[in-house]
């Protein structure tokens, strides 16, 4: 079984060098996957999520430690690192965390994420020359950050058709997202999963759902394998 490795990259963040968590062997892939993480921070969560995906779907996965050591379990604290992420930051550690893969030998790489990274992953595929897929989970970006008519890069998105997260990851702007990259060419798939909550695929999480997490998954893993 593949393991989970720290290390560190080169980021242009203002905040130097960004840590990671590692997974995959690069003597049998070259489809690299950047795993963002929920605003609870890097936890093992989310560590063992992209182990996961390293180990069954033969991806290089890259967790970048966005909050540089903080984390948190109170839905208060976690709240307020959120708010205090510098989003055009997080962005360069994408980035650094993308070149670090192609560094390493991945032909192409990908990004997913979850809630606040799930909005960094379509931030990512408008912001990130270096990224060739993006498969975001219930985070959509203000357009302060990005202007998501000016992906050019294959997309797949999944909703959950109980979230009531309005401005940011509810069914209305999942489909208003959907209305703008249409209009745009923009390269978009999107799913919208009946009878789940926003975090669906928080394994432990209070509105996790087996079923259609791992439906998700597999549509995100086979996407980015066909695109990596």
């Amino acid at each position: 079984m593949e393991s989970k490795t720290m290390i560190s990259f080169s980021s242009e963040n203002s905040k130097g060098d960004c840590p990671g968590s590692l997974s995959g062997d690069i003597t049998k892939s070259r489809k690299g996957l950047i795993v963002l993480q929920e605003w609870w921070g890097m936890n093992e969560q989310i560590r063992n999520q992209a182990l996961d995906l390293a180990t069954k779907r033969n991806f290089i996965t890259l967790v970048p430690d966005l909050y540089r050591g903080k984390c948190s379990d109170d839905r208060e604290e976690a709240g307020h690192l959120m708010a205090g992420l510098d989003w055009m930051g997080a962005v360069k550690d994408i980035q650094g965390a993308a070149k670090y893969l192609i560094s390493k030998g991945c032909a192409k790489v990908g990004v997913t994420g979850f809630c606040m990274g799930g909005a960094l992953s379509l931030a990512a595929a408008a912001l990130v020359p270096e990224i060739s897929a993006s498969a975001p989970f219930y985070g959509i970006p203000s357009p302060d950050l990005c202007d998501v008519t000016k992906i050019t890069i294959p997309v797949q998105g999944h909703f959950a058709e109980l979230d009531n997260l309005v401005g940011f990851s509810s069914p209305k702007d999942a489909q208003e997202l959907k209305r703008k990259c249409d209009a745009a060419n923009v390269p978009l798939t999107l799913y919208i999963y009946e009878g789940v909550d926003h975090g669906f695929n928080h394994v432990g999480g209070p509105n996790y759902n087996e079923e259609f997490s791992t439906l998700a998954l597999k549509r995100m893993s086979d996407f980015m394998s066909e695109h990596l």
